[in-house]
């Protein structure tokens, strides 16, 4: 399966014109979303939804799902990713820690994001469950 995604030049980085808006690329954050925030958020987008597709086949219901991603880059030299940690917040009624964990083993494993990076970029995930009548 092959691809070809067409970014032109402006002054402080690259533009793409793709069929819900252009996205704005750039070193600098004030002109564009930095390579490295993409790279963080393609991992845990990608995770999120994994996850929560999976949960649906497993028939557990769940209300919500959102993340965190923290990431730690290099200091000197390219100052590139090394680590990605994401935090999943699970909501939803009698949810089983064992049924989430192993969800979360299925969505490491198919992810393609983390798949694609993790002989390089050390990805990490932690959890935690919200039962909706506790708040």
């Amino acid at each position: 399966m092959k691809e070809t995604l067409t970014y032109r030049a402006k002054e402080n980085g690259f533009i793409i014109n793709l069929p819900y808006g252009e996205l704005h690329v750039s070193g600098d954050a004030q002109y564009g979303f930095r390579p490295y925030q993409l790279l963080v958020s393609a991992v845990a987008v990608c995770s999120g939804g994994v996850l929560r597709k999976i949960l649906r086949k497993q028939r557990i219901k769940i209300d919500d799902i959102a993340l965190s991603a923290e990431v730690t880059r290099r200091e000197e030299g390219a100052q590139e990713i090394e680590k990605i940690h994401i935090h999943f917040k699970i909501t939803g009624k009698n949810l089983s820690e064992q049924k989430i964990e192993k969800a979360l083993a299925l969505t490491r494993k198919h992810c393609s994001m983390v798949q694609s990076v993790k002989d390089s970029i050390e990805i990490s995930e932690t959890y935690e469950l919200i039962d909706p009548e506790e708040n």
